[in-house]
C-alpha cells in the first residue's frame, strides 16, 4: 500500500445543522506545512465563535442523451418526458432502496436531447447507484416512447461531468452543495494572523479578478488542499477532487469592523459508508469525527466545509501579511 502521513488538525468549532461541537480532523498529506496552516485558520475561527455550516442542496447525476432525426423530434421528446416524470421516477427508484429521483434537467441542442437525472443517494457518493437507476428508467423510456424514432441512445453524454470540473456543477450542484461562513473578529486577525480585515477584503477582490482571468473554477485560494487531505484520510474517491475543488468565496467588512467570510462548495462528492470508507485506517479517521456509517454523510460535508474555510483564512492571511514564503521555509520539507 502507498503510505501517506496523516496529521491531526483542530479542534475546530462547528455550528452546523449536522455537525455541532468541536472536531479534530485527520488530514493525509505529504506537504510539510499543510496541517500547521489549517490549525492556524481553525484557531482564528475558534477565537471568533466558530464556523456556521449549511447544506443547501444534495444531488448526484447521470446524463443520458437521446438522438433524433431532427430538432423537433428532440423537442417533442423532452415534452413527453416531463409529462411522464412520475412513471420514469418509479422505474428508476425500483432499482435501489436509497436512490430517489428528484428531477430531470433537459438540455436541447441540434437534434440531441440531453437529460440530466438528479438523484439523492443517502450516505453513498452514488455514481454507480444512479447509473443503474438511470439505465432502468431509460429502458422504460425507449420501450414506451413512440412519437418519434430514437436514432441512438447513450447512458452517459458527458453532461454529468464525472471526474471533471464544470460550470454546470457550479450552477446546478453535484454531490453536496455546502456553505461555511464565519465572522472573524478584528482583534483576532490583527493579534494572531497579523493582518487587518480590510487587507484581507482587498486581497479577496484582487484575487477574484485573477480567477476570472485564469478561467479557474474557484475564486478562493486552495480548497483542494484540505479536501484532498481529508479525502485520502477518510477513504473517498480522490478523483472526485476534480469536481469538489470548485469554490465560491465571498468577504465583506461588517458594521463592527470585523470580517465576514464564507465559501460555498457546490459539488462536494463524499460518502460515509461503502467503498474506501470501510478500509481500516480510513474508517478509523471517520470514526474520529463520528462520521462513519449511515446517517453521517451530511455531518462529514459540514466538517469538510469548515476545514476548507479555515485553510482559506490561513493562506489569505499569510499572503496578505507576507508570511507565506517564510512559513514554507521554516516548516516545509524543502530543507
Amino acid at each position: 500500500m502507498a503510505q501517506i502521513p496523516i496529521g491531526i488538525a483542530g479542534p475546530l468549532k462547528i455550528n452546523g445543522e449536522h455537525a455541532q461541537g468541536e472536531f479534530v480532523v485527520p488530514m493525509a498529506t505529504t506537504e510539510g506545512t499543510l496541517v500547521a496552516s489549517y490549525n492556524r485558520g481553525m484557531k482564528a475561527i475558534n477565537l471568533s465563535g466558530g464556523v456556521k455550516t449549511t447544506i443547501v442542496r444534495d444531488a448526484m447525476q447521470r446524463a443520458p442523451v437521446f438522438i433524433f432525426e431532427d430538432a423537433r423530434g428532440a423537442r417533442n421528446f423532452v415534452d413527453w418526458v416531463k409529462e411522464n416524470f412520475r412513471t420514469i421516477a418509479e422505474e428508476a427508484e425500483a432499482t435501489s432502496s436509497v436512490a430517489r429521483l428528484q428531477y430531470i434537467d433537459p438540455y436541447l441542442s441540434n437534434k440531441f436531447a440531453y437529460l440530466r437525472f438528479n438523484f439523492s443517494t443517502g450516505d453513498a457518493a452514488g455514481q454507480n447507484m444512479v447509473g443503474r437507476a438511470t439505465f432502468a428508467a431509460c429502458g422504460w423510456i425507449l420501450d414506451n416512447y413512440k412519437d418519434h424514432k430514437v436514432e441512438q441512445f447513450y447512458l452517459e453524454s458527458n453532461l454529468a461531468t464525472d471526474k471533471k470540473a464544470s460550470q454546470v456543477n457550479i450552477m446546478r450542484t453535484r454531490g453536496k452543495r455546502v456553505t461555511a461562513e464565519a465572522v472573524l473578529k478584528r482583534d483576532v486577525l490583527t493579534q494572531f494572523m497579523r493582518v487587518e480585515p480590510e487587507k484581507l477584503q482587498y486581497h479577496a477582490q484582487v484575487a477574484s479578478i485573477g480567477s476570472i482571468l485564469s478561467g479557474a473554477n474557484n475564486n478562493g485560494l486552495h480548497s483542494a488542499n484540505g479536501i484532498t487531505a481529508m479525502f485520502i484520510a477518510t477513504g473517498q474517491d480522490v478523483a472526485n477532487v476534480s469536481e469538489s475543488s470548485a469554490g465560491i468565496l465571498y468577504t465583506e467588512i461588517t458594521a463592527e469592523g470585523d470580517l465576514y467570510i464564507s465559501i460555498t462548495i457546490p459539488s462536494l462528492i463524499i460518502a460515509s459508508y461503502g467503498g474506501g470508507t470501510g478500509l481500516a485506517t480510513q474508517r478509523e479517521c471517520l470514526e474520529l469525527m463520528d462520521c462513519y456509517g449511515k446517517g453521517k454523510v451530511k455531518k462529514l460535508a459540514e466538517i469538510i466545509a469548515g476545514v476548507v474555510l479555515a485553510g482559506e483564512i490561513s493562506l489569505a492571511s499569510a499572503i496578505s501579511s507576507s508570511d507565506w514564503v517564510s512559513s514554507h521555509e521554516q516548516y516545509g520539507r524543502n530543507r
